[in-house]
């Protein structure tokens, strides 16, 4: 158990060495009068200077430099870096390749849900402090998460020639495409990745979340006749529909004081939410069948539209498309004719988006004649969605602080890891710090 720290006058408390998300930070929040004045979620990371990293750089070398942003969501970064130069440079994707990205993708988004699921949001809500302690209990909920994860490992070393950082992705495609017989033998994983997916609904289901609902603004990817991923436009539950090479059309970065992190607002200062909740309320229309009917039997639409808690239902409703999605692509699936298609540079400016599991991964480059970058500009999905952490926090917040410290604590600690927030790679998260008038 954390330690807590009071001080006399101004009560402050502290709690240190809170796990189970990706980084390290900081909330504070500011009460007066009983009210929270103040709710600020400060991340302090090391400067990693991926975009000045990228000048100079030639497209493909850019495609391989940004999968090292994230251990995670690889794919998404590589993503949205190649399709940004496509667009530029008018390269025309064989269909077949286009399916085999979709697969890699799905990949990534079983292995990230997967991981968030069962070992960082599910302990909360089974009353455990880590995955560890939660398997000495319900160990067959562990290797369940296990396996999910490992198919969607095996799906991103396949085609990405390493699950962690893959290599394989260029302008234009793949640098190999596997072979139909390489791909078939996915068919049998994702079988039974699809049942256990439709598993973990049904046990999330059953979870008890706290009571908190609220209508924030979504912001996602749609695509007029299939679930929102890497094409289509940024779309919102207010009206937005820009391109997907206009998001600074519509968003744009601030810096906040006490925070490494740059924040991301509409044009107009609001705050917005990316990820899994957002994109099942904006496409649910448009999951997959299976998906689908799991999503209306679960009766948990109206929940993680409003509950950000539910964000894990959310997760395993996308678990169980992004499963049967890699299942129908393996089920079709023709080796391309050649693995990418070649491409002349040209001097411009460009950018895409594409869903990371967290929500829209943007990138902006500006080259020149030879194709070289002369500035880049990537927007990570935290940057977005941290203002509406914040907003949500200081919602929230009331509802729990007259609870016992620790209580309180783990509440907004799990309000927090329902975003899945990407922080950084260290270990230790939330250092929280109640400041009372």
């Amino acid at each position: 158990m954390p330690k807590a720290e009071i001080a006399t006058g101004e009560h402050s408390f502290e709690v240190v060495g809170i796990a189970r998300v990706e980084g390290e930070g900081t909330l504070k929040l500011r009460i007066t009068d009983g009210e929270v004045r103040e709710a600020r979620l400060s991340i302090f990371e090391a400067p990693r200077y991926f975009e000045r990293i990228l000048v100079g750089r030639t497209p493909n070398e850019a495609i391989d430099i940004t999968a090292r942003i994230c251990g995670i969501c690889p794919v998404a970064y590589q993503m949205g870096a190649s399709m940004a130069f496509e667009h530029l440079f008018e390269v025309e994707i064989d269909p077949q390749v286009r399916a085999l990205r979709k697969l890699f993708y799905w990949g990534e988004w079983i292995e990230s849900h997967a991981l968030h699921v069962y070992m960082l949001h599910a302990p909360d809500f089974l009353g455990y402090e880590s995955a560890i302690a939660m398997a000495r209990d319900h160990k067959p909920v562990v290797e369940q998460a296990l396996k999910l994860k490992r198919t969607g490992n095996e799906i991103m070393k396949l085609i990405g020639g390493r699950a962690i950082h893959p290599i394989s992705m260029r302008v234009g495609g793949f640098s190999r495409t596997p072979t139909t017989a390489q791909i078939e033998a996915l068919r049998e994983p994702l079988t039974e990745a699809l049942t256990l997916a439709q598993a973990t609904l049904k046990l999330v289901g059953a979870f008890k979340a706290p009571t908190f609902e609220r209508d924030p603004l979504y912001v996602a990817i749609k695509h007029p006749i299939e679930y929102g991923l890497n094409e289509g436009r940024i779309v919102s539950t207010d009206g937005i529909d820009v391109p997907l090479w206009g998001w600074r059309e519509a968003f744009h970065e601030e810096q906040h004081e006490g925070s490494n992190a740059l924040h991301a607002r509409l044009l107009d200062g609001r705050t917005y939410m990316l990820g899994p909740s957002a994109r099942v309320t904006l496409n649910a229309d448009q999951l997959h069948p299976l998906a689908a009917e799991a999503l209306k039997s679960s009766g948990l639409a109206g929940q993680i539209a409003r509950n950000p808690y539910w964000a894990i239902a959310a997760r395993s409703v996308e678990l169980i498309h992004a499963s049967a999605a890699a299942l129908d692509i393996v089920n079709s699936y023709e080796e391309p004719a050649r693995p990418f298609t070649p491409w002349t540079p040209i001097a411009g400016e460009t950018g895409w988006g594409s869903e990371a599991p967290r929500g829209i991964c943007w990138h902006h480059y500006d080259v020149d004649e030879d194709g070289k970058i002369l500035a880049a500009q990537i927007i990570a999905p935290t940057g977005q969605n941290q203002g509406m952490i914040e907003q949500d926090l200081a919602a929230f917040a009331p509802d729990v602080l007259s609870l016992p410290h620790a209580e309180a604590t783990i509440r907004l600690e799990q309000l927090i890891r329902s975003y899945d927030p990407c922080i950084s790679c260290a270990t230790h998260f939330l250092k929280l710090e109640i400041l009372r008038d």
